[in-house]
């Protein structure tokens, strides 16, 4: 049964492989709570890869320590053939359909849909989730709601897809929309749809790509949902050192300029969201509770935690860059992403056991890092 009171909401953002330093913060939280057992997060947002996450642990609510130690085993475990293909079969005929379409595409109509095929991925999903158990936990009031977050190709829209009790309304603001679903497997693939990487899914009339894609608020699903605070758990690093400036005077390849792409997508809405917040936040402040209820005001204070990597991430994939099957890395390198320049782009692919593990014991040592913080928020 959930702990009456505030909602305390997790929200998941989205990276690829980034997503393991998210379990590696789970691990830490879980490893933190007295009981283990009660799930400490009514609410849970994902989007991208951190969409994964989220309807992992929204189906083990249950037992949140037993569903976090799962998840945990399945990213230490992690290789890029359950992902996509990887093998010298699917990344050849990949590329060559990209050649093709370049080549003479334009005379055959050709189209490529991607530049991965993500159907393991699919197989993955299927043998792990039973989305039945969304439904159930929220039956027993073990889960209030769930959201997984998707972006429109025809609309331009983005669309939160929940989950929860008859007293959540959808709801809608300038191109983003909540809209009631019984959450599926197309509803995750289509959110962790990285843009070029993987294929576009439908969903009802649509096709939708990554959740990260337009999302200018990401943190705005928990609060519809109902939330009171909010764990943000980032996929990158929120700040830049000042001063900091890494120049060779060298062209940037294509992979430092997709990695580039991607970290805007992925990393540049939520800090600029969480910017938004705290600003909110203090002009709350300084209005009296007593005034805000007079006026009607429907802003309301948000506590918000924020934790996110201490250490640069495509760095840290430079390193284990190695541990891609070589079929991959051949694809990579001609592109200038097996090198610590071009560590970004591989960031996001690289699902494999060094570098997810890695990612996992970061997580794990910057959320402990911060124990009393975490502790206060959740207060335990």
């Amino acid at each position: 049964m959930l702990v009456p009171g505030a909602k305390t909401a997790l929200v998941l953002s989205g990276g690829g492989a980034r997503a393991a330093y998210q379990v590696g913060v789970l691990a830490a939280i879980r490893d933190l709570l007295r009981d283990k057992k009660t799930n400490p997060f009514p609410i849970i947002c994902g989007t991208s890869a951190g969409a994964l996450n989220a309807v992992y642990l929204a189906t083990r609510t249950e037992n949140f320590g037993s569903g976090v130690g799962q998840l945990l085993h399945l990213w230490r475990n992690f290789h890029a053939r359950d992902v996509y293909r990887a093998d010298p079969l699917g990344m050849g005929t990949a590329a060559l359909s990209w050649l093709a379409a370049m080549a003479g595409g334009w005379l055959l109509k050709m189209s490529p849909r991607s530049l991965l095929d993500n159907s393991p991925l699919r197989e993955l999903l299927m043998r792990h989730i039973d989305f039945s158990r969304i439904e159930v936990a929220i039956g027993k009031r073990e889960l209030h709601s769930i959201s997984i977050t998707c972006s429109g190709y025809s609309s331009g829209q983005s669309v939160s897809f929940f989950q929860g009790g008859g007293s959540v309304e959808p709801w809608q603001r300038s191109q983003r929309f909540g809209a009631r679903a019984n959450l599926g497997i197309d509803h995750l693939l289509a959110s962790s749809a990285i843009p070029f990487i993987f294929p576009a899914i439908k969903v009802n009339r649509e096709y939708f790509g990554d959740g990260s894609m337009r999302q200018v608020a990401p943190i705005s699903p928990a609060i519809h949902l109902g939330a009171d605070k909010i764990l943000v758990v980032g996929a990158g690093r929120m700040s830049t050192p000042e001063g900091f400036r890494d120049t060779d005077g060298g062209y940037p390849s294509l992979a430092q300029i997709a990695g580039h792409a991607l970290s805007s997508i992925f990393l540049d809405s939520l800090r600029a969201d969480l910017e938004r917040t705290n600003r909110i936040n203090r002009t709350l402040g300084l209005i009296p509770e007593q005034v805000r209820l007079e006026q009607g005001m429907s802003l309301r204070p948000i506590e918000v935690l924020v934790i996110a990597p201490s250490k640069r991430l495509d760095h840290l994939a430079a390193i284990h860059a190695k541990s891609l099957p070589w079929p991959v890395r051949a694809l990579l390198g001609g592109i200038g992403a097996m090198n610590k320049k071009g560590g970004a782009l591989t960031s996001y692919l690289l699902f494999e056991r060094p570098y997810t593990s890695a990612l996992i014991d970061l997580g794990r040592q910057d959320t402990l890092a911060r124990r009393e913080e975490v502790l206060e928020f959740l207060k335990v």
